[in-house]
């Protein structure tokens, strides 16, 4: 098949910018690559609701099946920071297709594992896939759609990652009472096999980066090395082994350590060049990325919990209660796509922090049983406040930098983003453990303690997002 360069406007010169107008090619290539990232952020919540009947199938202890979860999430963390020099050497659209197919791999080796061990090995394959695909769709989408047009349809696409933790116990806890196990995995296949033909089909090639830069072979074994042992550290110390723990953080932040130094001092082009988070509005921006994910992911985490171990709701009945908070995203989302060009973005980011801040209070009460209207208000609150923060905070990365710079950009985010979603679940694993113990049979009031460090998370988000740009790009 021939391929397609990327469109310029309508009547434009050769290198002008596309029309700021959000046409039906545009909304059609964010659909293709948006189908990626959902498959890729809900396949870890599906399999969630599946850990006590994979355990009771392959016979396997709590501590060994958790590393189905675990092992799936390191392997995002390790691949995400390799994103960007992968789409600037090869193009964007041939590593997410060759990501597509990674993660399928995955998927159908998952099916038929055999036992434990060998899931844990498969979803190690599956998750190599899956970390690179939401910052490969990204920053090819910023290209396609160009700088006049990225903040609005961003804001569609970015309530997927939103959505998932949500209709992921749902999903799950539906296809566990229709089929087998194995379908926690096999339902990924036919979402890939219909995104990658329609991306061969209407998704535009992408040139690579001009020039070739070498691959950043030591900062690669230092960074993704070193990010997947500090969150492995970090889960150690949830489960209570403080050997592991010691040893695992320890060398965690030394190679993190190792990978600045490096980074500063490299005359190549770094993996991620760690002056980029000096620059405005970046680092502003990084910073808000990372307090909300721990926010977000880390109440996704505590909430499902909560919902069937201090109220004895199942699975489904968790989810259900989970629902409104995707609703208010999406809504949310609504609200973004129709403003994004026309509020200052720190306006945005502040008011959705706000949000999340207002909507997380009601859970630092759950000592005195607030009732479910009051939770799900609570949910739809922090939802719609959400969906207002990420968007408008890769819009001003993403507008504000150079086109052969995005993918590496994207790549940044998207992995300052997962490292903050597990290093914050893994703190609020250990914080929870702690008021649980101290709290004894009250396991509400454990879990509200543990709410309180949620919203120390969002002011410390709100304060990076008073750096953040007053201005619309450009101006």
């Amino acid at each position: 098949m021939s391929e397609k360069p990327v469109p310029a406007a309508p009547g434009a010169p050769a290198g002008a910018p596309p029309a700021a107008r959000i046409d039906a090619a545009l909304l059609r290539v964010a659909f293709i690559l948006v189908l990626g990232t959902f498959m890729a952020t809900i396949d870890a919540t599906i399999v969630s609701v599946g850990i006590d009947t994979l355990a009771g199938e392959f016979g396997a202890s709590v501590a060994q099946i958790q590393w189905i979860s675990t092992a799936y999430l390191l392997a995002v963390v390790a691949a995400v920071p390799a994103s960007g020099w992968l789409a600037g050497r090869f193009g964007g659209r041939r590593v997410w297709l060759a990501a597509i197919g990674v993660f399928l791999l995955g998927s159908v080796l998952c099916a038929l594992a055999w036992s434990a061990n060998s899931l844990i090995v498969f979803r190690v394959v599956q998750g190599l896939g899956g970390g690179l695909l939401p910052a490969t769709g990204q920053a090819l989408l910023a290209r396609v759609a160009g700088p006049g047009r990225t903040g609005r349809v961003i804001s569609v696409v970015a309530v997927v990652p939103l959505l998932s933790p949500v209709l992921g116990p749902l999903a799950g806890g539906s296809l566990l009472a229709v089929a087998p196990w194995q379908w926690l995995f096999l339902v990924n296949l036919p979402i890939g096999a219909v995104a990658v033909l329609l991306a061969r089909r209407y998704v535009p090639v992408v040139p690579p980066a001009p020039g070739r830069t070498a691959f950043d072979l030591r900062g690669a074994a230092l960074l993704s090395p070193g990010l997947a042992v500090l969150v492995y550290g970090l889960t150690e110390v949830a489960h209570g082994r403080t050997l592991p723990a010691a040893l695992g953080i320890t060398a965690g932040v030394a190679m993190l350590v190792g990978f600045t130094v490096h980074g500063l001092r490299t005359r190549g082009t770094p993996l991620v060049d760690p002056r980029l988070f000096t620059r405005p509005p970046f680092g502003a921006a990084a910073l808000a990325l990372v307090v909300l994910g721990a926010s977000v992911f880390g109440t996704m985490f505590l909430l499902p919990l909560y919902f069937q171990t201090g109220r004895g709701l199942t699975a489904w009945e968790a989810g259900l209660l989970l629902a409104p908070q995707g609703l208010g995203a999406a809504a949310g989302s609504v609200l973004v796509n129709r403003t994004i060009d026309k509020v200052a973005p720190r306006n945005l980011v502040v008011t959705g922090i706000g949000l999340i801040l207002l909507g997380t209070v009601p859970f630092t009460q759950l000592g005195s049983q607030p009732g479910d209207v009051t939770l799900v208000a609570a949910l739809a609150v922090r939802g719609a406040g959400m969906a207002m923060v990420g968007a408008p905070v890769m819009n001003i990365v993403y507008s504000r930098i150079e086109p052969a710079q995005l993918p590496r950009a994207a790549g940044a985010l998207n992995m300052l983003n997962t490292v903050g979603g597990s290093v914050g679940t893994a703190a609020l694993a250990v914080i929870l453990q702690n008021r649980l113990t101290a709290r004894g049979p009250d396991v509400p009031q454990a879990f509200a303690d543990t709410f309180w460090w949620v919203l120390g998370f969002c002011l410390l988000a709100a304060a990076g997002a008073t750096r953040l740009p007053r201005t619309q790009p450009g101006n």
